[in-house]
C-alpha cells in the first residue's frame, strides 16, 4: 500500500499514465503511419493539460478551506451557554418581584412593567366609556313671539308675547329580562311664557303650542325644571324561544309618566310644534287635544300603563296594535282616584306606496270616564274614534289628514277634520328648509249649538316657512288665520303672526 499523500499520489498516477500511453504511442508507431503518431501525441498533451488545470483548481479549493476554518470563532461549549440563560431568567424572575424601575433589570422587564403602567392608566376611560355605553343625551330649545288681533284676544285688543320652552331627553338601557330588552327613558322640561290667550269662545285652544309655564310660582318670574316624562319600556322578541337577532316580532310594554301622543295618533308632519305646525288643531287630533277627551294634566302629562304587538314580517310593511290605560281627572297629577280612566287603542300600518315612497295609516278609538260636560262642567264619559295619516306623494311632498268623531259625550264640537301637507326646499336649493300649509273643520256639536249662539263651524288654517340658518338652528315665519271662531257667524275673524326659533342639540 503506498504512504503517499493524496495530492502526491494523483500527480504520480497522472505520470504513469502518460509515460504507459507514450512508450504505447511509440510501439505502435513501428506499425502506424506517421501522421496518426502525431494526433495521439496532440490528445495526450491536451489531456495532460486538463489533468493540470484540475490539480491547481485542488490545491486553491484545499487552501480556501484552511483559511475559513481558522476564521470561524469556536462555539462555546453547551454547558456555559445552558448557564447563560439560567442567569438571565433568575434576573428576569427577581426583577418581576417589584414594580419599581431600575437601570440594572433586564430591557424586556423594562418594557413590561411599562405596558403594564399604561395600560392601568387606560381602565379608568374604559371603564368610563363602558359605563356611559347606550346613553343618549338629546335636547332643544324654542323661542316664538307671537302677535293676534283684537278679535281672537280675551281682553279684545291686540296683544303680543314672547316665550321659551326648553326639553332635554335622556335614554338609558334598563337592563335585560332573557332575550328581552328594557330601555329607560325621562324628559326633562322648563320654559316661561303662557303665550296669548285666545277668547273663550275659540274651539281652537291655542295658537301656539310650544308654550310652557310652572303654575302658581312667583308669578311666572321663575323658570323651574319639571319632569316632563319617566317611563319604563321592555322590548319582548318573539316567539319567545326563538333566536332574537331573527325575530321579526315583539312585544312591548310600558309603564310610566308619559305623553300619550308619543305612543296614539302620531303623524310624520303635524305632531311636533317645535318643527311644524303650531296650532293646537294641526298638533293633535282636535277632539283629543283642544276637545280635552285626552285628560292630561296642565302640561300634557299622565302616568299609565302600554302594551303593543308589533308585527314586521310582512315585507311590503309593518303593522301594529296596542292598547292603554292612562290616568284622567285628578289622577294625572297624582292627587286623585286611579278610577274612570283614559283608555286608548289603536292599530297602525305602515308601508311604502307612490313609488317606494313612506306612509303611515293609523285608526284609533277612546273612552274617557273623567271628560267634561260643556254645558254644566260635570264630569261625563266621553268615547270617539279617529284617523291619522301621512304619506310621502313626492319626493319632497309629504301630506297629511286627520279625523276624530266624538260617539258619546256633550261637547262644544263633536267632529274635525284637518288636512295639510309640508314641501321640502329641493326645489329651490334649500333642502332642510320646508314651507307648510294646513286647513281644517270644527263641526259644532248639536247639543251646544241649541244652548248657544253657534251655528257654524270653526274653520283653522296655517302658513309657515321654516328656514335652517345651519344645521342647529332654524327659523320659521308663521301665520294663523281662524274664521267663524267658536261657530259663530257674527264674531271676527282670527289673526296670529308668529316667528318661532329653534335650537337642537
Amino acid at each position: 500500500m503506498s504512504t503517499l499523500p493524496p495530492r502526491h499520489g494523483f500527480a504520480l498516477r497522472n505520470a504513469r499514465l502518460v509515460a504507459a500511453l507514450t512508450l504505447a504511442g511509440l510501439a505502435g508507431g513501428a506499425q502506424a503511419a506517421g501522421s496518426e503518431i502525431e494526433q495521439l501525441k496532440a490528445q495526450l498533451r491536451e489531456l495532460a493539460a486538463r489533468f493540470g488545470q484540475l490539480e491547481q483548481r485542488n490545491q486553491e479549493l484545499e487552501k480556501k478551506v484552511t483559511e475559513l476554518g481558522a476564521a470561524a470563532p469556536k462555539a462555546a461549549p453547551i454547558e456555559a451557554r445552558v448557564k447563560a440563560l439560567e442567569e438571565a431568567q433568575t434576573a428576569t424572575d427577581q426583577a418581576l418581584l417589584t414594580d419599581r424601575l431600575s437601570e440594572n433589570e433586564p430591557e424586556l422587564v423594562t418594557r413590561l412593567k411599562a405596558v403594564e403602567t399604561q395600560t392601568l392608566a387606560m381602565q379608568k376611560p374604559v371603564r368610563q366609556v363602558e359605563a356611559l355605553e347606550g346613553i343618549t343625551v338629546e335636547g332643544g330649545l324654542v323661542a316664538v313671539a307671537q302677535r293676534v288681533n283684537g278679535a281672537g284676544t280675551e281682553s279684545g285688543k291686540r296683544e303680543s308675547r314672547l316665550n321659551y320652552r326648553g326639553d332635554i331627553e335622556f335614554t338609558l338601557p334598563g337592563g335585560d329580562i332573557g332575550q328581552a330588552e328594557g330601555t329607560i327613558y325621562a324628559q326633562l322640561r322648563f320654559g316661561q311664557g303662557d303665550g296669548v290667550g285666545l277668547g273663550p269662545k275659540t274651539y281652537t285652544s291655542t295658537t301656539n303650542s310650544s308654550t310652557f309655564q310652572v303654575a302658581g310660582v312667583d308669578g311666572g318670574d321663575s323658570s323651574f325644571a319639571v319632569l316632563a316624562q319617566a317611563w319604563y319600556q321592555l322590548n319582548v322578541p318573539l316567539p319567545f324561544d326563538g333566536y332574537k337577532p331573527y325575530s321579526r316580532q315583539r312585544l312591548e310594554f310600558t309603564v310610566g309618566k308619559m305623553d300619550p301622543f308619543v305612543f296614539f295618533d302620531q303623524n310624520a308632519t303635524a305632531d311636533d310644534e317645535t318643527a311644524f305646525f303650531l296650532n293646537n288643531a294641526f298638533v293633535h287630533n282636535p277632539l283629543l287635544d283642544s276637545g280635552g277627551d285626552a285628560g292630561v294634566d296642565a302640561y300634557g302629562f299622565t302616568p299609565g300603563v302600554r302594551a303593543a304587538y308589533v308585527d314586521e314580517q310582512d315585507k311590503s310593511g309593518v303593522w301594529s296594535a296596542s292598547v292603554a290605560v292612562f290616568g284622567s281627572g285628578p289622577a294625572t297629577n297624582f292627587s286623585g282616584s286611579l278610577g274612570k280612566p283614559f283608555v286608548i287603542g289603536q292599530l297602525e300600518y305602515s308601508t311604502r306606496l307612490f313609488d317606494g315612497l313612506p306612509g303611515n295609516y293609523r285608526l284609533y278609538a277612546w273612552r274617557n270616564g273623567r271628560a267634561v260636560n260643556v254645558l254644566d262642567d260635570s264630569e261625563q264619559a266621553h268615547s270617539g274614534w279617529g284617523l291619522s295619516i301621512d304619506q310621502r306623494v313626492a319626493d319632497g311632498l309629504t301630506l297629511f289628514g286627520r279625523f276624530g268623531n266624538r260617539s258619546s259625550g256633550t261637547a262644544s264640537f263633536d267632529r274635525a277634520l284637518t288636512l295639510g301637507g309640508e314641501l321640502s326646499g329641493d326645489a329651490w336649493g334649500r333642502a332642510a328648509d320646508g314651507v307648510g300649509l294646513a286647513a281644517g273643520l270644527l263641526h259644532t256639536s248639536s247639543d251646544y249649538r241649541r244652548a248657544s249662539t253657534s251655528s257654524g263651524n270653526e274653520r283653522v288654517a296655517e302658513l309657515y316657512y321654516r328656514y335652517h340658518v345651519n344645521e342647529k338652528i332654524a327659523l320659521t315665519p308663521d301665520f294663523q288665520w281662524i274664521s267663524r271662531p267658536g261657530g259663530d257667524d257674527g264674531a271676527g275673524d282670527v289673526k296670529a303672526f308668529g316667528l318661532r326659533a329653534t335650537l337642537g342639540f
